[in-house]
């Protein structure tokens, strides 16, 4: 087979490639989820679906939240939450508008990060001293936004937008 000799068609193909593999990931991750049963699935099932988690956090009595990015090229972020017996309690989508309403000024970054998960692209601001980070999601049911949380210079929410994504291309 021969590539296209014009960019343009490159582009196009590469960009179709792209979109393909996104599907694909959403696909899974419906398929991954919808195979976890809340109090049946254990730590050992939720790994062997997902991978390793991104980060882990720890909760009251003994339990953990494992979180699971799709960040910067999907549009959602997983929170995993397993009890102390290992079996799972809770499965969230965190990129969505109740769980954004929770990012507050005053919020420190390990707080935003613990609510949203790991953000698709930082941002720092040398002469205003401030630090964006920002998070790829859908609004239903499928408008694509980029959330936005500011951070001032001592690490602490200053203000939060929810704006819709920049098309690229003509």
């Amino acid at each position: 087979m021969t590539k296209p000799h014009n960019p343009l068609a490159r582009m196009a193909g590469a960009v179709s490639a792209a979109l393909v593999a996104l599907l694909a990931l959403i696909g899974c991750d419906a398929q991954r989820i919808s195979e976890l049963q809340v109090g049946v699935a254990t730590e050992a099932d939720v790994r062997q679906r997902f991978g390793e988690p991104d980060g882990i956090w720890p909760e009251a009595g003994g339990g953990q939240t494992l979180e699971y990015t799709r960040q910067p090229a999907g549009h959602s972020n997983y929170m995993i939450t397993l009890g102390a017996d290992g079996k799972l309690l809770a499965l969230q989508q965190v990129l969505e508008p109740a769980q954004f309403a929770r990012v507050q000024p005053g919020l420190d970054k390990q707080a935003v990060r613990r609510l949203l998960g790991k953000p698709a692209k930082q941002t720092m601001f040398s002469l205003k001293q401030e630090t964006d980070w920002d998070w790829n999601w859908i609004e239903p049911p499928n408008r694509e936004k980029i959330f936005t949380v500011t951070f001032g210079r001592d690490g602490l929410v200053l203000r939060t937008a929810s704006l819709d994504k920049p098309q690229n291309g003509p």
